[in-house]
């Protein structure tokens, strides 16, 4: 099992910035990749920034050159500990969300039309994110 906690959300105005965090703790040995998803009082949850262990990252259109994917890992004799960063830049009142953290590892298959699926699949609690004025 891996376990992820989220922090860093908050209030901002428009125009500012913020960065999420999620400690990723557990048999994180499994894990290939991690992202972060968002989901909107009206919307699906939706892709917004992705992240592989070989140091490929992925961002949806709506975020490009605002956001930036990254990570950090600790290794040491008692534990090892991951961390991904969601530094927020120039954000945007479309951007208030509820983000959670996803860690996946184990490919398997990509249903037609739908998120693919993974041996190892886990979600963080979610962090909100408002932006307003």
């Amino acid at each position: 099992q891996v376990q992820l906690v989220e922090s860093g959300g908050g209030l901002v105005e428009p125009g500012g910035s913020l960065r999420l965090s999620c400690a990723a703790s557990g048999s994180i040995g499994n894990i290939e990749s991690m992202a972060w998803y968002r989901q909107g009082p009206t919307n699906e949850r939706e892709s917004v920034a992705m992240i592989t262990f070989g140091g490929g990252t992925k961002y949806a259109d709506s975020v490009k050159g605002r956001f930036t994917i990254s990570r950090d890992s600790t290794i040491s004799k008692d534990s090892t500990k991951l961390t991904v960063y969601l530094q927020m830049n120039n954000l945007r009142p479309e951007d208030t969300a509820v983000y959670y953290c996803n860690a996946v590892g184990g490919f398997q298959t990509v249903p037609a039309g739908k998120r693919p699926l993974y041996e190892y699949d886990y979600w963080g609690q979610g962090t909100q994110v408002t932006v307003s004025s």
